[in-house]
């Protein structure tokens, strides 16, 4: 019996195939504003999160279990190959970074500041965090360089420049003496305001030197290509590495969790607003598709149609309808987002510096993510359902006899 239902919902759609082709063309519509809607925004932070997380702390540290506390170059963890092994042949990660990172005073001629000194690995760093492309002046590390890079806000404030010499003066592992004198190789630059105005790069040999270590590192940094992977990895680190802490961009930068979830609040609130107006377009366009029909609706109970099954029917028709509705929807709106993602949207003006001031880069790139599909589907699809409730209601108490006369009257 469904299967002749099937059939004959299938046909009846095709009877009046500008009525069918609205309907569907409503439901794209709103699969295609809420689409691109939720894949801009969750694009725009993954971006920021990506690019946040490489500059300053990764999506995911090893860590000493008190150095997230402390801060303290005395709590290291092994900086050995034989260290971080379990973890190279996992697929879900593209970069291992091991960095020291800590905080010396760095001074010029004249004048002194406070700067956060990182260790690195120049050719895995430059790969990972594309610091290379941050120069604005001299020249990036190699491995055994004796030298270091300052951030343009901290070597204007010391009024040093390329070839001048920068004294750094902390505290070492162990209570040690942790003292050198560095030539200046190069300037970077960073988008985002405030991060060259302390920071120091030097190659990681000569951090360990300067510090003490021994080998070993304060941190590694293991990153994932695919955001949406980092709780199972998450997981996987924790489980290989029980012994130290384990920590994700959420527990590192809670600032920018924060306003990543004040904006998503913002962005749901929207989504109700457009889904609130395409749904009760929706909803009028279904009832007039059961209202136009009451004469037709009266003739099959009539003929003896039970009502249960014209209900069926009915709901057959409007998922034939919802199904090419999604396909014309899907159908326009992935180009738009593969060329968005290859070609991202970039903010100009005091918008862009706007978004600049807030710490993230004015670039809106697309999200090509199966949970913003499925999600967007899910909803358009639960929209439908609550729409159709009272159109289906009205064909329950349809009256046959006053039907059958074309009033419409329910009994």
């Amino acid at each position: 019996m469904f299967t002749t239902l099937l059939k004959m919902a299938w046909r009846n759609i095709w009877r009046q195939r500008r009525r069918t082709l609205l309907t569907a063309a409503a439901i794209s519509l709103a699969l295609i504003l809420s689409i691109l809607a939720r894949s801009l925004q969750e694009g725009s932070y993954a971006h920021n999160i990506d690019n946040g997380a490489r500059f300053s702390s990764g999506l995911v540290q090893i860590q000493h279990p008190k150095f997230g506390d402390s801060g303290s170059i005395d709590d290291l963890v092994p900086g050995s190959e034989e260290f971080i092994a379990p973890l190279r042949e996992d697929e879900r990660i593209n970069h291992i970074v091991p960095r020291i990172e800590s905080f010396a005073l760095a001074a010029g001629a004249e004048r002194s500041r406070g700067a956060r000194v990182m260790g690195v690995r120049p050719e895995l760093e430059d790969a990972y965090a594309r610091v290379g492309q941050k120069l604005s002046a001299g020249e990036y590390l190699l491995a055994d360089d004796n030298a270091v890079l300052l951030g343009v806000g901290l070597a204007r404030y010391l009024n040093v420049g390329i070839g001048d010499e920068v004294v750094l003066y902390g505290q070492g592992y162990r209570g040690q003496t942790a003292a050198g004198l560095y030539p200046i190789k190069g300037l970077l630059s960073f988008p985002m305001p405030g991060i060259d105005d302390r920071l120091v790069y030097m190659p990681l040999a000569a951090a360990e030197q300067l510090f003490s270590t021994d080998g070993q590192v304060t941190n590694w940094v293991v990153h994932t290509h695919t955001l949406s992977l980092l709780p199972e990895l998450l997981t996987q680190v924790g489980a290989t590495y029980p012994q130290y802490r384990v920590r994700d961009w959420e527990d590192m930068l809670p600032e920018m969790a924060q306003q990543i979830s004040m904006d998503r609040a913002g962005g749901y609130f929207m989504m109700v607003l457009l889904y609130g107006v395409v749904g009760f377009g929706l909803f009028a366009t279904l009832l007039m598709m059961t209202l136009e029909r009451q004469r037709e609706f009266g003739v099959m109970l009539a003929t003896g149609l039970l009502r249960s099954r014209l209900m069926i029917l009915i709901a057959f028709e409007s998922l034939f309808i919802a199904t090419l509705g999604f396909v014309m929807g899907l159908l326009v709106v992935l180009p738009v987002l593969l060329w968005l993602q290859a070609y991202p949207i970039r903010m100009t003006g005091e918008m862009a510096q706007m978004v600049v001031e807030k710490g993230f880069e004015p670039v809106i790139p697309a999200l090509l993510e199966a949970f913003v599909f499925a999600e967007q589907v899910q909803t358009t699809l639960f929209i439908l359902m609550l729409c159709l409730i009272y159109p289906l209601y009205r064909v329950y108490a349809l009256t046959v006899v006053v039907a059958l006369q074309g009033k419409g009257h329910v009994g």
